[in-house]
């Protein structure tokens, strides 16, 4: 999905956001937001969000020296998760149907999201989200899936949202190839958080190679991109991933809230919807082997 016009003030917003995580030097910030700005005004209009994101934080992370500025608020978030984990599994256990249920509480997990939305309750966005209806429902095709996969690489988004794709993964009962970021970035989730929300135990867990917000087939590694090329089915979760993807000619199914109205646009929904989407499969893949 390439980037739209509305695109380009949210990353000054995000940057703004970042730098009052990191410093209350103003000069600085003032430094990093010229740099972007900068930055912005050279960037391909062809660019998809994570690809601008990309190099938005490596600016960050260049002039303050700062790599994961929001760590602190990740541990916190999974911690936040892991205290609801019993409850949801209980809820899940007594749904009519638990797949669907496990579902839609992974997608809940997606409100957890720092770059595009940083007011959320996690507790009373779960209860919400698991009576929501889905915008975009797909489920009959992914139960389908499922149902005769052998395997499932699954994209992760963020930290903390990771617990609630641990009960999917838990649900669904496959082998699963569990794919994180190379490198911090906003608040997705890197080898380190997958770990604290015990990915570990249930899947196997893997970096792509990636260390933009979003799954960027050019920046991932060779050894994921075998990984990926094999997969009979694929579960992306996010905007992120959706941004980087939307348009990959392999059997995916987006998990995701939409929660701006550029990504809510792009699939036609109302803002705050929920969506499991699955791609347009073709016999091709669109898989290209990067130097990596």
């Amino acid at each position: 999905m390439k980037a739209y016009l509305d695109c380009y003030p949210c990353f000054f917003v995000q940057t703004l956001k970042t730098m009052r995580l990191i410093t209350r030097d103003e000069q600085k910030t003032w430094k990093v937001l010229k740099a972007v700005s900068s930055h912005l005004a050279q960037m391909s209009f062809d660019s998809t969000p994570p690809e601008i994101g990309r190099q938005v934080y490596r600016i960050i992370s260049d002039i303050t020296g700062v790599e994961d500025p929001y760590k602190e608020l990740k541990d916190k978030c999974t911690r936040q998760a892991l205290e609801l984990y019993p409850e949801v599994k209980d809820k899940i256990k007594k749904a009519p149907n638990r797949l669907e249920a496990a579902v839609k509480a992974a997608i809940a997990g997606n409100m957890i999201d720092f770059g595009a939305q940083a007011k959320f309750d996690i507790k009373a966005d779960l209860d919400q989200i698991l009576g929501q209806e889905l915008a975009v429902n797909h489920f009959p095709q992914f139960s389908q899936m499922v149902q005769k996969s052998n395997g499932v690489v699954y994209l992760a988004d963020n930290a903390g949202e990771t617990v609630f794709d641990r009960i999917l993964i838990e649900e669904m009962g496959l082998p699963v190839v569990y794919a994180v970021r190379e490198k911090p970035i906003i608040n997705d989730a890197v080898m380190q958080d997958a770990v604290a929300a015990g990915i570990d135990k249930i899947a196997q867990v893997v970096s792509s190679g990636s260390d933009a917000p979003g799954t960027i087939l050019e920046y991932c590694s060779r050894e994921f991109l075998d990984i990926l090329e094999k997969a009979s089915m694929i579960i992306s979760k996010g905007q992120g991933n959706y941004e980087a993807l939307s348009e990959l000619q392999k059997p995916v199914f987006f998990l995701l809230k939409a929660k701006c109205p550029v990504i809510a646009q792009d699939i036609g929904v109302p803002e705050e919807s929920i969506i499991l989407k699955g791609s347009e499969t073709k016999e091709s893949v669109t898989i290209i082997k990067t130097q990596n």
